[in-house]
């Protein structure tokens, strides 16, 4: 596949009216406007920025090109696919791709997830699920079962939905007068005075799972439709479950007729060096919600996987009657779904869920050898994943971390920042001397920011 040079199709690159004109999403918009730093061009484990330097990307995008930028066999798979077939509608008629993805994901996943509902994105993922758990609660005749039980530090994007089950402060605030009514939160996991600078599952806290017991008293089992956690929380700065908690969860729903949502937009595809969290965790959900790795970022795609008696209480009344009034122009749109399929090839064939295995102590060792850095308050790390917290500067939290995001940057390496945590999340092709440069680069930013 012959590719362009780095700077071959270079452009001008936005002017000062083009750079006001763009609401940036989750970003500081005026500051970004007086310091942008942009893109250009993606390939393997490198962007291009504007400038021309080579940007080692050391979190797959946004946790989502897990197989590198610009695999060839899915930029292939979605130019014969645009040959073919730009779109066809969802509703009432659909096209073969649709259905081949969504068989070789349930083949794939197994474990009595035999049905998957596609959407766009990990917020319209996490409210399908709401509402699949909703109808079957409704479908088995228990339709007081309205509640949903979240956690804090949660992030389950930025639908209403998602935003009211979740517990990302920010957000919550933001929008607290349109939330969904009666949903409560677990406390996070996240607790630096017993488990600082754990590699792997923390060996603390596998109590803190009884707080849904208390949760499940105090409302009764029979007002609780789902409980929705990320395995590992990613966006609030990779926390990681300790050992025994899912297991608990998944005991204390069973028990109480509670449907267990997994939400695996981040975990999903590699990341935890499984196709999903639950395989190597061993906690099987009853939903799981994904998106980002399923096309390696390549076209937005999500959705909802469903266990089989999930599905088929849903699907009661007359033949020609609609079962869920729910979905989206977009779902499981064709170009999408070549690349889904051509990235679950890519997934098996080059062995890259193998690969994340391997490469899972490497990132480990590296990234704990920070331990001693300016201003680390903890590392914590699983699979793909890693977070350095540091200790927010007096009264300016989150510069420092924004600061190390920039520095990092400006000498050739992306990473992302949320409050006083930085994060890194390679994508499964790297290698070993890559994550050194990565942690390298970290590294010196840390040294260099006062």
């Amino acid at each position: 596949m012959n590719r362009p040079s780095p700077r071959e199709n270079f452009q001008a690159g936005p002017t000062a009216e083009d750079l006001d004109a763009l609401w940036m999403p989750f970003t500081h918009n005026r500051y970004f406007r007086k310091h942008p730093r942009t893109v250009v061009q993606g390939e393997g484990m490198y962007y291009t920025s504007a400038d021309g330097r080579r940007i080692l990307d050391g979190l797959s995008g946004l946790w989502c090109s897990n197989a590198g930028h610009r695999h060839p066999r899915i930029v292939e798979a979605v130019k014969q696919q645009l040959d073919v077939l730009d779109y066809a509608p969802p509703f009432q008629t659909n096209h073969d791709k649709a259905f081949e993805l969504a068989g070789e994901l349930t083949r794939t996943v197994g474990r009595g997830f035999e049905q998957v509902f596609f959407a766009n994105s990990g917020s319209e993922a996490v409210d399908t699920a709401l509402k699949i758990a909703l109808a079957y609660h409704k479908a088995r005749g228990e339709g007081g079962r309205f509640r949903f039980i979240g956690r804090a530090k949660g992030y389950h994007g930025v639908g209403f939905g998602g935003i009211s089950v979740g517990g990302m402060v920010a957000n919550r605030k933001a929008f607290a007068s349109a939330l969904l009514p009666g949903v409560d939160h677990l406390p996070h996991t996240h607790d630096l005075a017993h488990m600082a600078f754990s590699r792997g599952q923390p060996t603390w806290g596998a109590h803190l799972a009884d707080e849904l017991e208390k949760i499940v008293q105090l409302h009764d089992a029979s007002t609780i439709a789902a409980v929705i956690v990320e395995p590992m929380q990613g966006s609030a700065g990779v926390i990681v479950p300790p050992v025994g908690y899912l297991e608990r969860l998944r005991e204390i729903c069973t028990r109480h007729g509670i449907l267990l949502i997994f939400d695996e937009v981040i975990t999903g595809f590699g990341r935890m060096g499984g196709l999903f969290a639950h395989d190597v965790l061993s906690v099987v959900p009853d939903i799981i919600t994904f998106a980002k790795g399923i096309t390696s970022g390549v076209i937005p795609l999500g959705g909802a996987l469903v266990q089989k008696h999930i599905h088929e209480a849903c699907m009661t009344g007359p033949e020609h009657l609609v079962e869920f009034f729910h979905g989206y122009t977009y779902s499981g749109h064709p170009l999408a779904c070549a690349a889904g399929l051509a990235a679950l090839a890519v997934y098996r064939d080059e062995g890259l869920l193998e690969r994340a295995r391997a490469l899972a102590p490497v990132l480990e060792d590296a990234i704990h050898s920070l331990r001693d850095a300016p201003h680390v308050i903890d590392i914590r790390n699983y699979g793909m994943a890693a977070a350095i917290e540091l200790a927010p500067r007096p009264g300016a939290p989150t510069v420092r971390a924004m600061e190390v995001f920039h520095h990092c940057f400006d000498h050739g390496a992306l990473v992302r920042y949320t409050s006083d945590i930085i994060a890194i999340g390679p994508a499964l092709i790297a290698t070993e001397s890559q994550l050194a440069e990565l942690v390298s680069r970290v590294d010196t930013a840390l040294r260099q920011v006062a």
